[in-house]
């Protein structure tokens, strides 16, 4: 129980370690934890590869940090991606986010690339089956990236598109919610996509702390909305200072309070389905400094609470 450092120490030691369960067949309730090791997307949007390595990377720094409140934890394993069948692996992610959901337990999904958004959307869907087309999802991505491109083949810049199209396909309405976009980052072309899809999106430049209670606002009002959400949190988004391990470091990107306010928030709304965190890439990475604040974010996701405690 604890680490090394907490030898002699007296009262309470656990950690994330000590709390985090293997996921059997009889838990229901509870976050689970599931990892998707994959670059392929990556590698597709000619990427810096090496985002297969992020869930494992994730882990390690979750795993010592120390658990103050009674928590239940389960460890769902990983989805890997080892013979470039992206599709495949996703429908793989899909199947095992749909059955964590029939459990009735919050996942947390480890990327990877962001193709895992594609993955771990379908994987809501099959869990709503013949409820999807009357359930108000609202897709929340923090990310520097629309990823909303056009591509021969699906990839890490394709997800968000691929999600529109399948509600499209479904019958569902697509309600996709951006903050942190780079001007910089992304094309008139994919603007003008997010424009004809109905996307609303915030800038990097326009989430400075002086603008935070209206973003707060604006994102209370589409929660009040929605029946479920899916969070999907791109560490690009965060300063290149602050998450140096990603394929592309952002050169302005959002702090990281006005990033953890915006989660607590969707927390609270009750609302949260699941969320996912996408490339980390530890190869990239300094003094495993991104997957350290991967884990802080992840820890948030898991325990279900920020500073402001015990999200009920």
């Amino acid at each position: 129980m604890g680490l090394p450092s907490d030898q002699g120490e007296v009262g309470s030691v656990f950690r994330v370690e000590d709390v985090i369960r293997p996921l059997t067949s009889d838990v229901r309730g509870g976050s689970a934890l599931i990892g998707f090791a994959s670059d392929e997307g990556v590698r597709r949007n000619f990427g810096r590869v090496g985002a297969a390595q992020g869930p494992a990377a994730i882990r390690r720094m979750l795993e010592r940090l120390p658990v103050h409140h009674p928590v239940e934890i389960f460890e769902a394993g990983d989805v890997a991606c080892t013979d470039g069948d992206l599709s495949s692996a996703q429908e793989r992610l899909a199947d095992a986010v749909a059955t964590l959901l029939d459990r009735d337990m919050r996942p947390v999904v480890l990327g990877g690339g962001h193709e895992v958004a594609y993955g771990s959307f379908l994987g809501l869907a099959k869990h709503l089956s013949d409820r999807l087309a009357t359930t108000r999802i609202l897709v929340i991505n923090l990310d520097a990236h629309l990823d909303l491109r056009l591509a021969p083949v699906p990839n890490s810049g394709t997800p968000f598109r691929q999600i529109a199209e399948f509600c499209s396909a479904h019958g569902t309405a697509f309600n996709y919610l951006c903050f942190g976009i780079s001007e910089l980052s992304n094309t008139t072309a994919l603007f003008d996509r997010a424009r004809q899809l109905g996307v609303e999106y915030r800038l990097d430049e326009e989430m400075r702390q002086s603008e935070s209670p209206d973003l707060r606002a604006g994102l209370a009002q589409r929660l009040i909305a929605a029946d479920k959400v899916y969070l999907s949190i791109d560490l690009d988004v965060l300063p290149a200072a602050v998450a140096p391990g990603v394929s592309a470091p952002a050169a302005r990107g959002v702090a990281l309070e006005i990033i953890e306010d915006l989660i607590d928030d969707v927390i609270s709304s009750g609302k949260l389905a699941l969320a996912d965190i996408a490339e980390l890439n530890p190869v990239l990475d300094r003094d495993d400094q991104t997957a350290r604040v991967a884990a802080r974010l992840a820890y948030r996701l898991l325990l279900g609470h920020g500073r402001r405690g015990i999200v009920r």
